[in-house]
């Protein structure tokens, strides 16, 4: 019964629904490999994001705790516009997928949807994305850590604790990066720290 109780309140600590917006400590900014969700959702989903030739793409700007995150927060701001969440495809690869991120993680901002939009488009776009990782010619294996390394190497002033990078199915998954609400790199929560440890993680390129 113990154990049930921890089990519980574990999982209401790692995700709470509902709360007030504006009210968290830290941002996650996470970018998703578009071959990897292509590879193992979005093809067989025929994605528009699925037929261009994108690589980082800007999967989220998630509001989070010390310890877990809110969700569906409760917010008086008015839903983005159409065409709000369609300015936002060239870097989220769908009108979609930044109608869903507002929905679930934007409300929780504390801010209006034009402005939680610009927020995230100025996060995204102060990221180095490695050159290297652009110039693959066939799918290769390597070390997550090398797709880490990559990132601290194309900016400097990041530390390892302030980034981590996913896996999903043997592939490369994600960077998240951890930032301040000023948007300044912080170390990441220990809910945050998800580092893949693969020796032999798959990337494939961007075609």
């Amino acid at each position: 019964m113990r154990a049930l109780l921890i089990l519980l309140l574990t999982a209401t600590l790692a995700r709470a629904e509902g709360e007030q917006a504006g009210e968290f400590d830290y941002y996650v900014l996470s970018l998703s490999w578009s071959p990897t969700w292509c590879a193992l959702e979005g093809e067989a989903r025929h994605s528009p994001q699925c037929d261009r030739a994108l690589g980082w793409v800007l999967h989220g700007l998630w509001p989070q705790n010390t310890r877990g995150y809110p969700s569906y927060c409760a917010t008086t701001a008015r839903p983005p516009s159409r065409a709000e969440t369609a300015a936002m495809a060239d870097i989220m690869g769908t009108q979609g997928a930044a109608w869903y991120q507002w929905k679930k993680h934007g409300v929780c901002a504390g801010l209006s949807a034009r402005d939680y939009f610009a927020l995230a488009r100025r996060a995204f776009a102060a990221v180095n994305r490695p050159e290297a990782l652009r110039r693959l010619d066939d799918p290769v294996t390597l070390p997550a850590k090398l797709v880490e390394e990559a990132f601290l190497q194309a900016n400097p002033g990041w530390e390892p604790d302030m980034l981590t990078i996913t896996c999903e199915a043997g592939r490369i998954q994600e960077a998240r990066l951890c930032l301040s609400k000023a948007l300044e790199p912080v170390p990441c929560g220990q809910d945050v720290v998800k580092d893949c440890h693969l020796p032999n993680a798959l990337l494939d390129p961007v075609r």
